[in-house]
């Protein structure tokens, strides 16, 4: 495919607007691409999450070996438009850049992917059975990746290609933390200040919380090779409605990366048994509540899989490879639950600019991203 043709299908999915939502669009637009193949061997598929959001898997090629290639179609908020320095929402190119909401997080990879794959259907080159896994909701809980997993999509993998950005096509991601949210809620009694023995302060129940959940934490101090330690941020607090009143409701939000040497399990039994034993306590009234918990993502790094992949970047990249773990969570926690025995590897063209204003992808990079993607999938079907 021509190189503007490249940067026509990137332009035109960043245009599309699906900040949290939205991604019924996107799969629209996918979708498109592919129709004028179907008369050859492939597989569209439409799985609906909610109104308006749509999953897409489409399936080429075929035999026993199947790879699976994975993007996400959802973008976080392009916050302020007045500070960036283009519509985020119209992809201008400046200094070899290309600039967007959703330009290196992951639009750029979930496009390289795509544009890849329509370049074996155009030349009749499939290698081999290849799924592209369009995901819904990554930035918000990865609820896409999970119906896909429930639905059997990911079963029978044998791979696992995730376009995640790769600091510019420069690290492979195998491992990375899992992520727990948690909100806990303290209901206490509203009374006047001036008489606070009337009232049951629901802060300060949730201050014993806040207080004694920071040992309990630190207390799993094993430490990953990798990815480190586990970590916890306690990260909103919120209570009362006057200065003059006992409050009667406050809430604290934390948010925990977690290691494969500590299951999410483990984690939950040690924040419900806090609640539990602090409710023991007069007037105590503590709920807990997890928000889209994901599993670390445990991986070894001398996969076949991500061999190849160093071999591959070696062929095409002039900048050498980096095979590392990762802070943030992603599609893959959700993915490892897939039946089978695979590696997931975590490679896209995007960068660090992420989530922040003038998000951007170098063009040259997305360029050979997709000559990547093709010449791993080439390999993996000759080994």
């Amino acid at each position: 495919m021509e190189k503007s043709k490249q940067i026509e299908i990137l332009s035109k999915l960043i245009s599309i607007k699906s900040e949290n939502s939205n991604e019924a669009e996107v799969a629209d637009y996918i979708e498109s691409l592919f129709k004028p193949y179907q008369g050859q061997n492939i597989k569209i598929d439409r799985i609906q999450y909610a109104p308006g959001r749509d999953n897409l898997v489409v399936t080429i090629g075929e035999g026993n070996k199947l790879l699976g290639f994975s993007g996400h179609e959802d973008v976080v908020s392009a916050g302020d438009i007045s500070q960036w320095s283009s519509d985020p929402y119209s992809a201008k190119i400046k200094d070899g850049k290309l600039y967007g909401r959703g330009a290196s997080d992951m639009k750029s990879g979930l496009a390289a992917l795509i544009i890849a794959m329509l370049d074996m259907l155009e030349s009749h080159e499939v290698p081999g059975k290849i799924r592209l896994l369009c995901t819904v909701g990554e930035e918000t809980g990865e609820y896409g990746a999970a119906q896909l997993v429930k639905k059997g999509y990911a079963d029978g993998l044998s791979g696992l290609i995730i376009a995640e950005p790769g600091n510019n096509m420069t690290e492979i991601g195998y491992t990375s933390k899992g992520v727990i949210d948690y909100v806990v809620t303290s209901i206490g009694k509203q009374a006047h200040s001036s008489q606070p023995q009337n009232g049951i302060n629901a802060i300060d129940h949730l201050v014993d919380f806040a207080n004694q959940v920071k040992p309990i934490m630190d207390s799993f101090d094993k430490v990953n090779p990798v990815l480190g330690k586990l970590t916890h941020v306690q990260s909103v607090f919120q209570g009362g409605s006057q200065i003059n009143s006992v409050p009667a409701r406050a809430i604290i939000k934390g948010n925990i990366r977690t290691i494969p040497e500590y299951p999410n399990k483990i984690v939950f039994n040690a924040l419900n048994g806090l609640v539990e034993k602090l409710n023991q306590k007069p007037g105590y009234n503590l709920s807990i509540r997890y928000s889209f918990p994901e599993e670390a993502m445990p991986g070894d790094k001398n996969a076949p899989l991500i061999k190849l992949m160093e071999k591959v970047h070696d062929e095409i990249f002039d900048t050498s490879v980096n095979v590392v773990g990762q802070s943030g969570a992603s599609d893959g926690s959700e993915f490892l639950h897939g039946k089978g025995n695979f590696a997931i590897a975590e490679i896209g063209p995007g960068n660090n600019t992420q989530h922040q204003t003038d998000e951007n992808v170098d063009v040259e990079v997305f360029h050979k991203s997709i000559e990547f993607y093709k010449q791993v999938a080439k390999e993996f079907f000759e080994e």
